[in-house]
């Protein structure tokens, strides 16, 4: 694991206790993010290995200590001005900056280098963020994003169970029921384990045929896979252990523990794996896949030795630069992703913990599947839409089992840059089939606050 580096002071601001806030935004795209008052706890992990899997596995503040990855602001309420703390380099090295409140001061730390900027602009904490966002696109030179595609998956309504029958049956049901929907994407579970790509489960008896039939409905063919996970059941873990990030000591990187095995982080600069990566995606092309979701990407930025002298960022950016090379002009969607390493790699990102049927994550932890966590990003990240990628804020799950899906449905149509459909389409009823239609047919401007 990485030690903080040698944190030094960079800014002092003197504050009104009763009235400053603190907001924090996370590592990855599941890590909480929001402000705080001087007192209230910041959320963090509850299970331990929840630091690596939605957190910055290196980081670990103190109680009431709060972090920014590479991007915290301190509001002094009262419609002062704004301070936004941001790494100087936040596509390259990404600062941890932590805030702790001292004697009517609020004193930010970081152990990079940050840029320091004091904003007065409208729209509060998002339009400074999105004032930041606006001065990044412009020294990057990055174009506007693409107009994301309509999505159905599977993975809310069958998650790791799916078959094949399932995709073919609600291939029927959009055309029964004329939903607007481009991209019919396979989530998790077509697989026979994580890390073996090209292996089909046993639901699944004919995967390239499968896609073919999406495109003979009319629609376009997309896949989910978490290409830097290697499953400890896998194939490729018991093939080839010399394609996973090492510890000093010599010893496989955990990059955490789920599917109930441990998960280990592939090498992205492995020859090796590296072929390895280009021939799943080369196939996947084959196959007429032109829309990807990959998901626990923070694998590839654990810290750990390499077969090349790259930083964690750097390996990062080089898989999924990779993976963007193989696949071409087709629609790319990260998920579990460190967010600011990804600026300028996707068309569209999420933004946010996963949504699930029930509103509070059982454990507490709003990293976990929940609704109150994602829309705690959701709003959080707005300022990200339009500007670094699509926000994705997650799919749209409207049939009768979701706890307050009427909530979820508004969060959705004021923040839903990538509008995905989730639920069996047969196991709506009126409510949630006139909602999923309305939703999948509406779209979200750039969240407008000029610089």
């Amino acid at each position: 694991m990485r030690e903080l580096r040698e944190l030094r002071t960079v800014a002092e601001i003197s504050v009104d206790p009763d009235s400053v806030r603190i907001h924090e935004q996370g590592w990855q795209s599941w890590s909480p993010s929001t402000g705080y008052r001087v007192g209230e706890l910041p959320h963090r992990w509850v299970e331990p290995h929840h630091r690596i899997v939605c957190y910055r596995a290196e980081s670990d503040p103190a109680a009431g200590v709060y972090c920014g990855e590479g991007l915290l602001a301190v509001d002094p309420g009262e419609g002062g001005p704004i301070a936004v703390i941001a790494a100087s380099s936040p596509t390259a090295v990404v600062p941890t900056i932590l805030a702790s409140f001292v004697d009517d001061r609020v004193v930010v730390s970081a152990d990079g280098d940050v840029v320091v900027r004091i904003d007065d602009g409208p729209g509060g904490v998002q339009g400074a963020f999105a004032r930041w966002a606006d001065s990044v696109v412009r020294e990057l030179g990055l174009a506007a994003p693409r107009v994301a595609p309509t999505t159905w998956c599977s993975w809310y309504q069958y998650f790791t169970k799916v078959t094949e029958a399932d995709v073919d049956l609600n291939l029927a049901k959009m055309d029964e029921l004329d939903l607007p929907i481009d991209v019919v994407q396979v989530d998790d579970g077509y697989q026979e384990e994580i890390g073996d790509w090209l292996v089909p489960s046993g639901r699944f008896a004919d995967v390239p045929g499968l896609f073919r039939r999406i495109a003979d409905h009319g629609r376009r063919a997309g896949i989910w896979t978490a290409p830097f996970l290697v499953g400890g059941r896998s194939r490729t873990f018991a093939e080839h252990p010399e394609w996973l990030v090492r510890s000093e000591g010599g010893a496989p990187v955990s990059a955490g523990h789920n599917w109930g095995q441990d998960l280990f982080a592939l090498d992205t600069t492995h020859p090796g794996a590296v072929e390895y990566l280009r021939r799943v995606f080369s196939t996947f092309g084959s196959w007429g896949i032109d829309f990807h979701k990959i998901d626990f990407i923070y694998a590839a930025a654990l810290p750990g030795r390499r077969y090349a002298d790259v930083t964690p960022v750097e390996a990062y950016r080089t898989g999924v630069e990779l993976i963007r090379s193989e696949i071409g002009d087709s629609y790319l969607l990260g998920c579990g992703a460190p967010q600011l390493p990804s600026i300028g790699l996707f068309d569209s990102m999420r933004v946010s913990a996963d949504i699930a049927p029930e509103f509070l994550p059982g454990n507490g932890d709003l990293s976990q599947p929940s609704q109150r966590g994602a829309v705690l990003n959701g709003v959080s990240r707005a300022f990200q839409h339009g500007r670094f990628w699509v926000n994705d804020p997650d799919c749209i799950v409207a049939r009768p089992e979701v706890e307050r899906r009427e909530e979820w449905a508004e969060h959705v149509a004021r923040f839903g840059g990538l509008r995905g459909s989730s639920d069996g389409l047969d196991q709506l009823d009126s409510w949630g089939l006139e909602t999923t239609r309305r939703l999948l047919a509406g779209a979200v401007p750039r969240y407008f606050v000029k610089s």
